[in-house]
């Protein structure tokens, strides 16, 4: 091979590396707008349980929840700002800039059911992250105690954001949920016809 060519390879190479990235993860890392998204949220919860106790996880992350229907997405982004004094007296009290947040509930399955807020805790690449603190959001999460049908609310602080766009898995105590990382192909679509729409290219009636 020539001088000439290889150095025309070394260019070619060079450009392809320093091309944007494409595709769904491409896609994850752009920001979405608000107010297209479509998805409740449900779509987002993660749950585990057994007899007692039934448990739903909802990360509030930015990367995430911009895929919730315009009313789902208000009543979130509403929940964290009338706290955001309380999460950043937390987050500012460990030394950490961009905490991790989620929402999580727990439900009675019968009656005087226990609970221990501080059991729940994340798996993020092989390291084990428990909340740096929990802002209670009704008077049954500080009583930690549940009948049947009744539900316990807090807002969870970590010290890492949670890896919406990858897997991580959650637990609280034995019980455990993985399902997270089943999630991110339908969060992918919603994320891409978000991003169509927002352009105002037609919309795929075919789905």
């Amino acid at each position: 091979m020539s001088v000439k060519m290889c150095q025309l390879t070394a260019v070619l190479v060079l450009l392809g590396c320093a091309a944007p990235a494409t595709g769904q993860s491409g896609e994850r890392l752009r920001p979405l707008p608000v107010g297209y998204g479509s998805m409740a949220q449900n779509d987002l919860a993660l749950r585990i349980q057994n007899d007692e106790l039934e448990i739903r996880f909802v990360p509030l992350d930015p990367r995430v929840t911009p895929l919730l229907a315009r009313d789902a997405y208000q009543s979130l982004h509403s929940l964290v700002e009338t706290n955001r004094r309380a999460i950043d007296s937390v987050a500012s009290r460990a030394g950490v800039a961009r905490p991790g947040l989620a929402l999580v509930s727990f439900f009675g399955q019968r009656p005087d059911v226990r609970f221990d807020p501080q059991n729940i805790t994340l798996l993020i690449r092989n390291s084990v992250f428990r909340p740096l603190g929990v802002i209670p959001l009704n008077a049954k999460f500080n009583s930690q105690q549940l009948g049947v049908r009744d539900q316990a609310s807090g807002l969870y602080v970590f010290e890492e954001e949670i890896p919406v766009n990858d897997s991580f898995t959650l637990s609280y105590g034995a019980l455990t949920s993985e399902d997270w990382q089943k999630k991110l192909p339908t969060l992918d679509r919603e994320r891409a016809r978000i991003s169509a729409r927002s352009r105002g290219e037609p919309r795929d009636t075919t789905r």
